[in-house]
């Protein structure tokens, strides 16, 4: 049995936690599939995660953001929600943004919902499981 047929498919990508003036964050779903998830995308090999971040976000929602100002919340990694089989592994910036956005790209819905809920929606399992939980950890922490 060669390590290749027990380790996971990786996908690694660049994700935002996307934080507006009244607190609540923006998930986004791509085009043909249920589940909402951050928004962001694959890391080519030859970029830094947060030139991807910034990429990803102006191809998908036409937000122009300047990577300085995102700040690294860590490395976060679950099951991909539309590859089976895959795992993927995000490095996590948070960004609060006070601008428009709509979905293009393979996205085809945007929503703001409370971090605090789940926005009835169905969510990724790393948005699900991880992200949001890990948010919502660090607004008790401070409060």
């Amino acid at each position: 049995m060669t390590l290749a047929s027990v380790s996971p498919r990786l996908i690694r990508i660049a994700a935002a936690l996307l934080i507006g003036p009244d607190g609540r964050t923006l998930l986004v779903r791509k085009r043909g599939t249920e589940a909402f998830m951050q928004p962001g995308g694959k890391i080519e090999a030859h970029e830094q995660p947060v030139h991807a971040l910034a990429r990803e976000l102006d191809e998908e929602l036409g937000l122009v953001i300047d990577p300085a100002h995102a700040t690294w919340l860590g490395q976060f990694s679950a099951p991909a929600a539309n590859e089976p089989g895959f795992v993927v592994q995000a490095e996590l910036f948070q960004l609060t943004i006070d601008s428009n956005v709509s979905p293009a790209a393979e996205i085809e819905e945007v929503r703001w919902i409370d971090p605090a809920t789940d926005g009835e929606l169905i969510l990724a399992p790393l948005t699900r499981d991880l992200i949001l939980p890990f948010y919502r950890a660090s607004l008790t922490a401070i409060a």
